[in-house]
């Protein structure tokens, strides 16, 4: 995979002191949640500049290998094996560059959250796991955790423990409720600091959710 994404980004003010670096879900593209900055902002937050990253279009192996962003195969149903490990790494490693692109930019490492729904929340995970990087936090949408035991088994045990927000619909039958649970607890007893929330949704986002992320972001910015 290309180490540079194509993004889109959206700066809430000039100068932005904070950066939020967000990844779709299958099959959708770095303008589907573009639009939900309006809804989260606050009108005493800082500046901040949104990257939305497009993932690379490559075929899936349950959809009969049809071509479509995605930022890791999906070789079986089986949540323990579904994802394709080499996908996962190359995906993370494409993250790792837009972090580094953000702090050339002049955001501290600090001042960064990353941000994920469904596959791109897997993603996050996985990175937040393999880093040693103080990051301010982790937005971990309608996801779970690819190959759990592995990845718990190889974080970083110097690694950072950014604060994680975690939300999850009870009704979502792409990802069911009980996986994402059990990725959360295994987050928590890898020592992270983890905020979760359960909707009487689907695999989708509510506004209640938007609301109760915006709290955990406004406790992230107000932080010293």
């Amino acid at each position: 995979m290309s180490q540079t994404l194509e993004t889109v980004v959206n700066e809430t003010a000039a100068n932005p002191q904070w950066a939020v670096l967000w990844l779709h879900g299958l099959g959708a593209d770095g303008n589907d949640f573009a639009p939900i900055v309006p809804e989260l902002l606050r009108p005493h937050w800082p500046a901040i500049r949104f990257v939305f990253p497009h993932a690379p279009v490559q075929p899936i192996t349950i959809n009969n290998g049809v071509r479509m962003r995605a930022w890791y195969d999906i070789v079986s149903m089986d949540f323990r094996s579904r994802a394709d490990a080499a996908g996962v790494d190359a995906s993370v490693q494409a993250l790792d560059a837009l972090i580094d692109a953000e702090v050339a930019r002049g955001i501290p490492v600090e001042r960064i959250l990353l941000a994920g729904f469904s596959q791109g929340g897997a993603v996050i995970l996985s990175a937040a796991l393999r880093s040693t990087r103080p990051i301010a936090g982790l937005i971990a949408l309608s996801t779970y955790l690819p190959d759990p035991q592995a990845a718990i088994d190889a974080a970083r045990p110097n690694g950072a423990r950014p604060p994680v927000f975690m939300a999850h619909g009870m009704q979502d039958p792409v990802i069911p409720h009980a996986i994402a649970d059990d990725t959360a607890q295994r987050m928590k007893n890898a020592g992270f600091p983890l905020e979760w929330h359960s909707y009487p949704m689907a695999h989708q986002v509510c506004a209640e959710e938007l609301q109760a992320l915006g709290d955990w972001l406004d406790a992230r910015f107000k932080a010293p």
